[in-house]
């Protein structure tokens, strides 16, 4: 997984460029998914998704269209056979997200879900990963790890949604989490920011884990 994390820190170079890019790896990531969803995509289509502007996503789509990972039409951009490739290796290991409703756990009004298939060997205290998430501004973030049909806090071992049924159902039925999986959530007053600060806190535990 290192080296797919490498894959899209090089995309966010800058390219010989001293022009400061107004993207980073999990806007890249975000585009790829939809790219991965959805075929084609338009640019106009990529701008409101990814919250840049025109000349950011001529840039992204540049970038990509170097690493090989996308190709231009009327249609909009499209997937090559390897970017198809590299978004199937890492939906493997982050296949699902969801948004979470405010509730104990995640006290914001958007909280954004995301799995990371067995991944709990890598997580140490669940802090790394709010820091991951509180660059991307993330009110807040907690790590679970789905152990034994219970979500438990790192290096606990008490359900912490015992008491809280409906997340931990809606959790269940959009993750469909298993043994030794993590649930990365991270929380905001604004949707995007939810979003992209908890992808970013999953890949960077990816690349570092």
């Amino acid at each position: 997984m290192r080296r797919q994390i490498q894959i899209l820190q090089n995309i966010v170079s800058r390219k010989g460029s001293s022009k400061i890019l107004t993207f980073s790896i999990p806007h890249v990531f975000k585009a790829l998914q939809l790219l991965y969803q959805d075929k084609f995509v338009s640019r106009s289509k990529l701008s409101q998704e990814l919250h840049l502007g025109e000349g950011a996503i001529k840039t992204l789509i540049l970038h990509l269209k170097d690493a090989k990972m996308v190709d231009t039409a009327r249609s909009g951009t499209y997937l090559t056979e390897k970017g198809t490739k590299f978004c199937e290796n890492l939906t493997k290991v982050i296949p699902r997200e969801c948004k979470l409703a405010k509730c104990r756990i995640a006290s914001k009004k958007y909280n954004h879900a995301i799995i990371l298939k067995n991944f709990s060997d890598s997580i140490k205290t669940g802090l790394e990963q709010r820091d991951f998430a509180i660059l991307y501004g993330s009110s807040g973030c907690i790590t679970l790890i789905y152990k034994n049909d219970a979500f438990v806090f790192p290096g606990e071992s008490v359900d912490c949604l015992e008491d809280d049924q409906n997340t931990k159902k809606k959790i269940l039925e959009d993750l469909s989490p298993e043994e030794n999986d993590v649930i990365i959530i991270s929380s905001s007053n604004d949707s995007f920011v939810s979003e992209v600060s908890a992808k970013n806190s999953a890949l960077w535990t990816l690349a570092t884990g």
